[in-house]
């Protein structure tokens, strides 16, 4: 059978991290095109990942144009997620977009309407998924164990770690801070893990109190505070419509050593699950308080066919593809990162604000 010819728009940090290393461990696809507006990084991408012959561009509608692909992976800034995908689906091809789905809601769901008119799939790149962790819990979930969730935390909190390259304090390109970049994972785990998809309401605050700090101790090396326009922490209440709460905890620099990140917490009314050291679950047995630490490096049965390996991001690659290969669905459904989106657009138009964002309006 010939292989899934794959184009990869955008190889920056984010393709050379995960996408482009992941795709290489499955045998099903090969990558013929590269694209980046910096030249230079697609065309090392390409001599390092590309199949033979594969091709460099600088503009991605030129690459849909000359390339016949079946597959697209967008791995460019926030602001460009949607058009560059709207554009890859309308040419025949399915997409795999990198986290958040899009910049704002609106964006999104041009990307969901494009998908259901062309009839290609799209997912988006949650990788959190598919570490051993998140598959347990969302196990523990689904055979009841857990019972009915109505409380959880996301957590995505960092003490120092602002990422100083790239666009990441670009707010114009990103639309955000730690809550897009980060807090958009700790999210779609909770509400995956609770399959809860429903917001009624949310509050939000956003903070800019370090951003003009300057002997930082960041773990990249200090950020230029001119350059830093985005927020260095931000805070969601989100009260879904069956009345179940979510907490959402985010931030690149914060005072605090409750340091997690990409991790849930759920309280449910028969255990509770949490992600501290692999994963606790508590509860009561016999009239009497328990906390069991199942060992996630024994045995376990994959939730999804894969290749054997334990990176999450390569595990993400393989179903993907699968999906694609036999026409099923992929773990990552647009229909739930669009919700993502609208919560994460709901906290931050709350912060401006100072009032509750509605979901109904």
């Amino acid at each position: 059978m010939s292989k899934l010819k794959v184009g990869i728009i955008g190889c920056g940090g984010i393709a050379n991290g995960k996408h482009m290393p992941s795709l290489a461990q499955v045998p099903e696809v090969e990558m013929v095109a590269f694209c980046d507006i910096v030249v230079e990084r697609a065309e090392k991408a390409a001599k390092k990942f590309g199949a033979e012959g594969a091709r460099v561009y600088a503009d991605y509608k030129e690459l849909l144009e000359k390339e016949e692909l079946d597959v697209v992976h967008v791995c460019t800034p926030n602001r460009s997620h949607s058009f560059i995908t709207v554009d890859a689906l309308e040419a025949g091809c399915h997409v795999m977009c990198e986290k958040p789905m899009a910049i704002n809601s609106a964006e999104a769901q041009k990307m969901l309407d494009a998908a259901a008119r062309t009839g290609k799939k799209l997912t988006i790149g949650y990788q959190n998924r598919y570490r051993s962790d998140s598959q347990l819990m969302k196990q523990l979930c689904e055979d009841g164990t857990v019972g009915e969730v109505y409380y959880a935390r996301a957590h995505a909190i960092r003490r120092r770690a602002v990422p100083t390259w790239g666009v990441f304090l670009n707010e114009y390109e990103q639309g955000g801070g730690p809550l897009i970049d980060i807090g958009t994972h700790a999210l779609d785990l909770t509400l995956w893990n609770m399959n809860n998809y429903k917001p009624k309401y949310c509050v939000g605050t956003t903070y800019h109190k370090l951003n003009n700090d300057t002997e930082t101790g960041n773990a990249w090396g200090d950020w230029d505070p001119e350059k830093f326009t985005v927020e260095d922490s931000a805070f969601g209440f989100i009260v879904m419509e069956n009345g179940a709460t979510i907490i959402l905890e985010s931030s690149w620099a914060l005072n605090s050593l409750d340091v997690r990140e990409a991790k849930c917490s759920l309280s449910g009314t028969k255990a509770g699950v949490d992600m501290e050291g692999g994963i606790r679950v508590n509860g009561i047995m016999h009239g009497r308080q328990y906390v069991t630490t199942p060992n996630l490096n024994a045995g376990g049965v994959a939730f999804y066919e894969g290749n054997g390996s334990s990176d999450p991001a390569v595990i993400e690659a393989t179903q993907w593809v699968h999906a694609i290969l036999n026409d099923t669905d992929p773990c990552v459904l647009p229909e739930q990162a669009i919700v993502v989106t609208k919560i994460l657009e709901g906290i931050y138009e709350s912060a401006k604000t100072g009032k509750p964002y509605y979901f109904d309006k």
